[in-house]
């Protein structure tokens, strides 16, 4: 299991890192080529900016929320009050991020992680993403329950890159599952 955990955890370090480089990124609609130096040009660049310069932490989203006895884990949501109600995480990863200016933070937590985006002054949460079974989610779906179980409660979802997706108020919740069985939960941001 330990094995297992350490392999999704290098390989989301992998994702993360992989979006550093000479690429074509959607923002807004718009594909932007984006060089190794992160620059790019005129027109797209301002859009970006634009784009980067309000995304209000939600409050009461609508969206799918992650729970961890009172404190509610939204995404996009300002981290800051979440990490102060949760107390310190058991570890801590920050990293430049390729997407905007400041630090992509990674907060674990025993059975789950809060991985964040920096906007402006505040970082904002990017995925929350369930490590084991000891957590589940606000209507009770848990790593290691049934495909079945989880159509009762969420419904048919879309497929998406392998994954069962249900997407709500500009925020995905998402689910792998391996023979029947889920395998992964995730709480994604629309906004990356």
């Amino acid at each position: 299991m330990r094995k297992r955990r350490l392999v999704m955890v290098m390989a989301a370090a992998l994702l993360l890192l992989a979006g550093c480089g000479d690429s074509e990124k959607v923002i807004g609609g718009d594909v932007v080529n984006v060089t190794a130096g992160g620059s790019q040009s005129g027109e797209s660049q301002d859009r970006q900016e634009a784009s980067q310069a309000d995304p209000a932490p939600r409050e009461n989203s609508g969206g799918y929320v992650f729970r961890v006895g009172d404190v509610a884990v939204e995404v996009d949501g300002d981290v800051a009050p979440v990490i102060e109600a949760l107390g310190e995480p058991t570890s801590y990863f920050e990293a430049a991020s390729c997407a905007f200016e400041g630090l992509d933070k990674i907060y674990t937590y025993q059975g789950y992680e809060i991985d964040t985006y920096p906007v402006q002054d505040r970082d904002l949460v990017s995925a929350v993403i369930l490590k084991d079974d000891t957590v589940a989610t606000a209507e009770g779906i848990c790593i290691g329950d049934s495909l079945e179980k989880l159509l009762e409660t969420y419904g048919e979802g879309v497929q998406e890159n392998g994954m069962l997706v249900y997407a709500r108020d500009g925020m995905k919740l998402c689910f792998i599952l391996q023979e029947d069985s889920i395998i992964s939960i995730e709480y994604r941001s629309t906004a990356l």
